[in-house]
């Protein structure tokens, strides 16, 4: 059986059938032959050769291979690591199409050697005892009624987290739970995210992943599961059912039960290298079967180009890297149902031939995928090589982690920068997305993320303390833009601790009004910390897990945080879906967008590039250039947004017509106010921005 579409060479990996058996399928060119490599029980092993060979696939169908089995492959041909080849059958490889992964990569000093790939000698010992194994796995699952929320790009809102931090400590789940995609699926996680006001949980990689060897070496391990081995496989740890295809019921349940809450699922998914690293790291997959075929190679082949920091790079103009990643997303969306990605270095991906190139294979796949195109796509715009660094750059299709926001806005409420920069950042970075068709929510506007400070530890600390990582704290980056706001880390001085929790609604404030698709680092809407860790990969323990026991002013962040949400959600200003132009809509109305000045008029040029200025009012006209879903003009409400990072006082004065006759406050982050005052205030009169404040307005027209 040989023909497309049959049971032989396609689909690739083991794919049951209803009678017990299965076909098996590995893609190998170069390789000479590929034995499967069936584990018992105890760990006892049969070796059972792939007879056919069809488009370099080796695969055979075998009548008794029922779901739960563990395997590998082992592959034979030239060795040869000076131009690339480095196939050794010693080395038990996993299936690149694994739906399950069992078992841990097992490292002991007297036998590392015989892991790795740090010589030019092939090694001759068996790796098997030391490596996880694939699973077969049994695909079927009740998915019910579900059904995505299929949440609109400008209506998302976005919270990055991990499985296991924000689970491994809440007292309401169960322990065995805990860690868990079960306990993600706990009523007491559901209600604080829906009460929150997000739509879309992005998970830190799900795809099983490995810890590296210096890491198990210095005992620690990787927490944040940025070196995935399994691209069809959710990681194993996360299952509270067992790891012998539990797993992947149990991933699928959690997605349900996401979607039933109205939530979104999208992965952070890492294609860009994978847990092999460098010429000195561990033959685990894509190595043994077929290295120079699946990375950058350099200098002829026995090293390899290094764009992500990691040690290798997967090289996806090569056709068939690009299948497996295209089949790998295909799958979770599929059959896992999940609901978008976001591309780790994503620019790695679109190199060709070492350059970063948006019309490459990697880039027009997706761009034409009848599946992939209408899921959630975001792109981490740079990676670590030349010409790596692609803010604004990636296609119409894609929403992109914009640094340039995250960097303005830290300046700007620390005190470091004006007002020239804040304009665009804060009305969805036009300067970087008006182009090509694109629309605001290209642009994913975060302060903080996964990697750098918590938004406490941002107001909390002036540089990082990483000691916990054991690299001297040379580890992590050096830009924070950050302030103690007077004393490094924690404080009972009662001033420093009411300007930091001041500071901390300023920066949530600021994220959750602007134009764009906001994104919240799970835990800041309540004050989590790090202890200014700020390079946490290697922290599976209190300093990453997220704490429950809140003291009253992380209950009262949490409402101020969902008040502000809700204001976002009710009124289209704040999620504009096109550009702004500065220009009235109709005669004698309001522009849709005016910059005002503590003057209550209009910013002059000069004022706008004033280094000393720290005021700036936004003031959005509730109207815009477009239609609704009924194919009708969008109306809503005007607000006038005021910020102010200086450290005294500044008058400010409300603008007259045609802005508004009279104003009434909603969000005064001074006092913690996240609610409509009945109080009218007269357009001209003067109002008190006190020190380090963001008040919002609505504007009565």
């Amino acid at each position: 059986m040989t023909g497309h579409g049959s049971s032989g060479w396609d689909p690739l990996g083991v794919t049951p059938d209803r009678h017990g058996g299965a076909n098996v399928a590995l893609w190998a060119q170069g390789a000479s032959a590929v034995d499967l490599c069936l584990f018992d029980e105890m760990g006892r092993e049969e070796r059972i050769p792939l007879t056919e060979r069809v488009f370099n696939v080796f695969h055979r169908h075998l009548t008794d291979l029922p779901a739960g089995t563990r395997y590998g492959f082992r592959v034979e041909g030239d060795w040869n690591p000076a131009v690339g080849h480095r196939w050794n059958p010693n080395k038990l490889l996993l299936d690149p199409y694994a739906k399950a992964i069992d078992g841990d990569f097992l490292l002991d000093p007297a036998l590392y050697g015989h892991l790795g790939s740090d010589d030019l000698q092939m090694n001759p010992a068996d790796s098997a005892p030391f490596v996880p194994k694939s699973v077969v796995v049994d695909d079927w699952f009740d998915w019910g009624d579900d059904a995505s929320p299929n949440t609109a790009w400008g209506d998302t809102v976005i919270y990055e987290t991990h499985v296991r931090g924000i689970t491994k400590r809440h007292p309401s789940i169960p322990e065995h739970e805990r860690g868990t995609y079960a306990g993600l699926t706990h009523p007491a996680v559901l209600e604080h995210l829906t009460t929150l006001g997000v739509t879309a949980v992005e998970l830190l990689p799900v795809h099983h992943f490995l810890d590296e060897v210096h890491l198990i070496e210095d005992g620690l391990t990787n927490y944040w599961g940025y070196n995935s081995i399994g691209y069809f496989a959710p990681h194993a740890a996360y299952s509270s059912t067992g790891s012998r295809g539990g797993q992947v019921s149990e991933f699928k349940r959690m997605l349900k039960a996401m979607h039933a809450a109205g939530l979104e699922v999208i992965l952070d998914v890492v294609y860009n290298h994978t847990a092999e690293g460098n010429q000195l790291g561990p033959t685990l997959s894509f190595r043994g079967i077929d290295n120079d075929d699946y990375y950058h190679l350099r200098d002829s082949g026995r090293f390899y180009a290094d764009y992500t920091g990691c040690g290798n790079t997967l090289d996806v103009s090569k056709p068939h890297v690009l299948q497996v990643v295209m089949d790998s997303l295909r799958y979770w969306v599929e059959e896992m149902r999940v609901d978008g990605f976001r591309f780790d270095l994503a620019s790695a991906l679109a190199r060709s031939f070492h350059d970063v190139n948006m019309l490459g294979n990697f880039m027009s796949t997706i761009q034409q995928d009848p599946v992939l195109r209408r899921v959630k796509l975001i792109a981490e715009p740079w990676d670590v090589g030349p010409g790596g660094y692609q803010v604004g750059e990636f296609p119409p299709l894609w929403t992109e982690w914009n640094d340039k926001y995250r960097d303005n806005i830290r300046d700007f409420w620390r005190g470091d920068a004006g007002i020239g920069e804040l304009g665009w950042r804060l009305s969805g970075s036009a300067d970087l997305y008006a182009s090509e068709g694109r629309r605001p929510f290209a642009s994913i506007n975060f302060i903080t993320a996964h990697d750098g400070f918590t938004m406490r530890d941002l107001v909390s600390y002036d540089r990082k303390h990483n000691d916990a990582n054991l690299e001297g704290n040379r580890d992590g980056t050096d830009n924070n833009r950050s302030s103690n706001n007077g004393v490094e880390g924690a404080t009972d001085d009662v001033a420093i601790t009411l300007v930091r929790q001041r500071q901390l609604r300023n920066l949530l404030g600021t994220l959750l009004l602007s134009t764009g698709v906001p994104m919240i680092s799970g835990g800041d809407e309540f004050g989590r910390t790090q202890q200014g860790n700020n390079n946490a990969y290697c922290q599976d323990n209190e300093i990453s897990w997220y704490h429950w026991d809140w003291e009253p002013w992380q209950s009262d962040l949490k409402v101020f945080a969902s008040e502000v949400l809700r204001l976002r959600r009710l009124h289209s200003a704040f999620r504009q879906r096109y550009f702004f132009d500065g220009k009235p809509l109709h005669a004698g109305g309001p522009k849709d967008l005016a910059w005002i000045g503590p003057d209550g008029r209009e910013i002059s040029e000069d004022e706008w590039h004033a280094a000393d200025s720290r005021t700036l009012g936004m003031f959005l006209a509730g109207e815009s250039h477009g239609l609704d879903d009924n194919e009708q003009p969008i109306r809503d409400e005007a607000f006038l947004v005021l910020l102010h990072s200086g450290t005294t006082p500044m008058p400010f004065t409300l603008p007259d017509a045609p802005f508004g006759r009279a104003y009434r406050l909603i969000i005064d982050t001074s006092t913690g106010q996240a609610n409509e005052s009945y109080e009218e205030l007269a357009a001209g009169c003067a109002v008190t921005l006190p020190p380090r404040s963001l008040l919002t307005f609505h504007a009565l027209r």
